[in-house]
């Protein structure tokens, strides 16, 4: 399917099924996938650097992370079917590496919560096979070591929990030497599954409200959000304006 493209940032336009067979090709052909979880912040922050915008685009798998992503995509005129949260598709993932027999590594977090969130997915999915689980406190020393690591664990789906954009530029940086065949940075997705934060509620979530409910959580979080979103919207409308 052709992508869209919010603000010159890439977007793959597929339902959340379609995003999952679309990945378990690449595990199928043992060939590598990078992919990136592209919200509005992430779609502003590529606008700024140049550097992040190419390895976005570079990326074999781009969804739609968040309702401003979707809202943005359908108001220039392309097709997206529905959001495709990173966190959900993280969960879709791991359901079906335990139905396949596929293992997984948790490299991200601060000490102690990898391990916490490999325990809460092999309870929520029987037959899961973690490989391993690394902090993301590490110097630049230590990444060979790292890749080591995840390398020998014979992982074939990375999750690195290192926050955008560093999570995406360490998985580009290094995809060359490693093996695993899905490459995905998932934020905070393990402090969620292991119970060190919370998500929105479900009917914020369809609302596309989960802005807010960070935003009640962690007020300091104001000048982020606000500095995001409303200049979001703005080149949206104006970059419509010009087609």
């Amino acid at each position: 399917m052709d992508r869209a493209e919010i603000l010159n940032v890439p977007v793959d336009p597929f339902t959340m099924v379609g995003t999952v067979a679309y990945l378990e090709n690449f595990l199928q052909r043992k060939e590598q996938a990078l992919v990136v979880t592209a919200n509005a912040e992430i779609i502003m922050a590529a606008g700024k650097q140049p550097d992040y915008l190419q390895l976005i685009r570079s990326a074999q798998l781009v969804t739609p992370d968040g309702a401003g992503a979707v809202w943005a995509g359908r108001h220039l005129g392309y097709k997206i079917p529905e959001r495709v949260a990173g966190y959900d598709l993280f969960h879709r993932l791991l359901d079906k590496a335990a139905e396949k027999h596929i293992k997984v590594f948790f490299f991200g977090g601060k000490p102690g919560v990898a391990e916490q969130a490999a325990q809460a997915a092999v309870k929520l999915y029987p037959g899961l096979e973690v490989a391993g689980c690394r902090n993301g406190y590490f110097k630049e020393t230590d990444e060979p070591g790292i890749i080591e690591e995840i390398n020998n664990s014979g992982a074939e789906i990375l999750f690195a929990a290192l926050g955008a954009p560093k999570q995406e530029f360490w998985l580009h940086r290094h995809r060359g030497v490693l093996k695993a065949n899905i490459l995905m940075g998932i934020g905070g997705s393990f402090d969620v599954l292991s119970g060190n934060s919370k998500r929105a509620p479900l009917w914020m979530q369809k609302a596309a409200l989960e802005w807010l409910y960070r935003l009640c959580c962690q007020p300091r979080r104001f000048g982020r959000i606000m500095g995001t979103l409303p200049p979001f919207v703005i080149k949206v409308l104006l970059s419509r304006k010009k087609q």
